[in-house]
């Protein structure tokens, strides 16, 4: 995987970094908030490390900077705060799992081959981004392996989407196989993919200007 871990403490971000990157892992460290969304900025990653007590912008920031900007990445908490509010507030920002300092280095191997695990995509559905895929023979699109129910319209538009993955789909395109090739006007198709956008926990559907919209292959 390939992992940001946001430490300020030098020592055990070291000791993270060595031991992680020992276990086959592509590593890329952190010591404040500032450094960490810079790079978030301009790289992708499978998963984050996050410390909570940054010296700048804290763990809990930094995630709901995300989250705004629709990037949902699996992400582990790691901090020395035990109070219940604290792991309550790490839990509804989305975060995969907590783990309390000091903690041993094996233990965040476990909690990160248990995201691992739930990153296996199955091989009939199709990847989307990060976290979404699609499966064209149940009509079914999953986040995280779990089902996001939409309305019919807006999943044959992740469909012909999916189907056309890397491909712009054009407006013409959108009213034959969504509206029956029913005289829909352009600004109506924008509505409604607006709206599957606004639903969707990550933002995948990319407007080609003048031209449609395009799903690109997920790295």
């Amino acid at each position: 995987m390939k992992i940001l871990l946001v430490e300020d403490d030098f020592m055990l971000n070291e000791m993270i970094t060595e031991y992680l990157s020992s276990t086959g892992h592509a590593i890329i460290s952190a010591k404040n908030g500032v450094e960490a969304l810079e790079i978030l900025d301009s790289e992708k990653f499978d998963l984050l490390i996050l410390d909570i007590s940054l010296p700048d912008i804290d763990g809990f920031t930094i995630l709901e900077r995300l989250h705004e900007q629709k990037l949902n990445i699996p992400t582990i908490y790691i901090s020395a705060l035990i109070d219940i509010e604290d792991i309550s507030r790490a839990f509804d920002l989305g975060c995969f799992d907590y783990l309390k300092k000091p903690f041993h280095l094996k233990e965040l191997t476990l909690r990160i081959n248990k995201i691992l695990k739930t990153r296996i995509v199955p091989q009939k559905h199709k990847r989307l981004s990060n976290q979404y895929s699609f499966d064209a023979e149940t009509m079914t699109l999953y986040f995280n392996n779990e089902p996001h129910i939409l309305p019919k319209r807006q999943l044959q538009i992740i469909e012909l989407l999916a189907q056309n993955r890397s491909l712009v789909v054009n407006y013409d395109m959108f009213r034959t196989y969504v509206w029956n090739d029913d005289y829909i006007d352009n600004a109506t198709i924008r509505a409604e993919v607006n709206r599957v956008k606004t639903v969707l926990k990550e933002d995948f559907i990319k407007n080609i200007r003048g031209s449609g919209y395009i799903i690109e292959r997920p790295n």
